[in-house]
């Protein structure tokens, strides 16, 4: 082998993979096509869970000072975030491009290995391992490894070598993204719509300034270029009666309302994440944040499949939890597309929506399904409030003063012991090896974890197990999720 693993990719999805296996002390390579880093700025910002991600790796310093908001949208509604009690802020300035380049120099100081200008030219695998043929400056040559996993996008060489179905619907209209110099426009929030289309207008550092411009009735084009500015230009006057011919454009892109999904997420060692899995309507900043989440969620689980702990099974949860997640994305993003991209004969329904968004609980819900605060896995059931729910920031007295974000940095799962319960610490001693047992008692617990005695965190951060509450005992949930204990 030349790696434990082969990710094709280095935009989020597998960069953030690729850091994630590190953490877990597995070997990785990384084949980028391109040779450099485009600048392209897709996504911007985090949701409030791709925040928490990054805080339980200890990286948001990375970043410096972020700028964060509870104001968002859903379909061009403003919703109020501030109603997710105790939820991180999104941030809301962070360009693609600087997410992509200090998760590069985190996975590289963690010792990832990325090659760049090398392109996938086709897979095999042998039920043993996976052959990659790969192009690179000096020729084309074989890489073989355990897994592979396809991060290389929308337009997936993985998911297509390896005849991953892709079901869903086609584009029906063109979507242009200009980031701009040299001019000044009045902000237009996303979904202003005018007889023709749709606009945007947002302001980002450094002087830019980014549009969004849609004309109804524009059919797609596969483009293998990127749109002329001129394009662009002409669209926006159509549609705005401004000349903006003048700017001096950054970048430029298209983009269209595709909604499509993999029947599966692993195909025997071929695995997909981010959008070589899912591709969709960007609405919300959702698709960077939904394939970094991906990749924490398969990081832990591929990790322990190639240690050889991993119960049976184990790797199989990645599909089963992050295909409903990914369903649930495409849902949203196409009722958003409705609310935003159609003509005035949809006013009716965001009059009614916008009332709705007046009730506490909608604006709740909206938003913790656009920010993936509302994300739940199937653990095995019970009683427990937050059984497979993400573990929520904890200030803990322990030895020294620590918090639940903390013990995550490791990647390795954590038994949060709350009442000092020396049984309990000695029914998980065969499992030290993989999971850190920690006695603490609890600063302002949440109204979730009163009266509780015990949790199993995984190392993706979500709730195996809790003490009252679950349906199965401790030994038997750490089996469920980190295998047999040693001897």
């Amino acid at each position: 082998m030349d790696a434990a693993v082969i990710v094709v990719g280095a935009g989020p999805a597998g960069l953030m993979l690729a850091a994630e296996l590190r953490v877990a002390g597995v070997d990785v390579i990384v084949v980028e096509r391109l040779a450099r880093r485009t600048g392209e700025s897709r996504g911007l910002g985090f949701t409030a869970r791709t925040m928490e991600v990054f805080d339980q790796r200890g990286i948001l310093p990375r970043f410096g000072g972020i700028e964060t908001s509870n104001v968002g949208h859903f379909g061009g509604l403003p919703v109020d975030f501030g109603v997710l009690e105790g939820a991180w802020q999104a941030a809301k300035t962070v360009p693609q491009s600087e997410t992509e380049k200090h998760l590069e120099e985190w996975a590289v100081s963690l010792g990832a290995d990325i090659r760049r200008g090398h392109e996938m030219l086709s897979l095999t695998d042998d039920g043993e391992g996976v052959d990659v043929e790969v192009r690179g400056p000096e020729g084309v040559h074989t890489l073989r490894a355990a897994y592979l996993v396809g991060c290389d996008g929308g337009r997936s060489a993985v998911r297509k070598a390896a005849g991953f179905d892709f079901p869903g619907t086609p584009s029906t209209m063109e979507m242009f993204l200009a980031d701009l110099k040299g001019i000044e426009l009045a902000p237009r929030m996303i979904g202003e719509t005018l007889p023709g289309g749709m606009v945007m207008v947002g302001p980002l550092p450094g002087g830019i300034t980014r549009i969004i411009v849609c004309e109804r009735g524009t059919p797609p084009q596969r483009r293998e270029t990127p749109p002329s500015f001129e394009e662009v230009a002409d669209a926006w006057k159509r549609l705005t009666g401004e000349d903006i011919s003048h700017a001096e454009p950054v970048w430029v892109s298209s983009f269209g309302d595709a909604t499509r999904q993999v029947t599966e997420y692993r195909r025997g060692r071929v695995l997909l994440a981010g959008d070589s899995a899912h591709i969709h309507l960007p609405a919300g900043g959702q698709g960077m944040n939904t394939s970094i989440q991906d990749s924490v969620n398969l990081g832990w689980k591929l990790a322990a499949e190639i240690k050889g702990w991993a119960p049976r099974e184990l790797l199989d949860t990645y599909h089963t939890e992050r295909h409903a997640v990914g369903k649930r994305l495409l849902m949203n993003t196409r009722a958003q597309g409705l609310l935003f991209l159609s003509g005035p004969e949809v006013q009716p329904l965001r009059d009614v929506l916008t009332e709705l968004i007046g009730y506490r609980d909608v604006s709740r819900h909206l938003a913790a399904m656009v920010s993936g605060l509302e994300i739940t896995y199937d653990v095995g059931g019970g009683t427990h409030p937050l059984l497979g729910r993400r573990m929520p920031h904890l200030r803990l007295d322990a030895d020294r003063p620590t918090s639940s974000t903390e013990l995550l940095h490791t990647g390795r799962g954590v038994l949060l012991d709350l009442e000092d319960n020396r049984r309990l610490r000695s029914r998980a001693a065969g499992w030290a090896d993989r999971v850190d047992t920690v006695t603490a008692r609890p600063q302002d617990a949440p109204e979730e974890l009163r009266n509780t005695a015990a949790v199993l965190v995984r190392p993706d951060g979500y709730i195996a197990w809790a003490a009252p509450g679950s349906h199965h005992d401790l030994p038997m949930a750490l089996e469920r999720w980190f295998g047999r204990p040693r001897g």
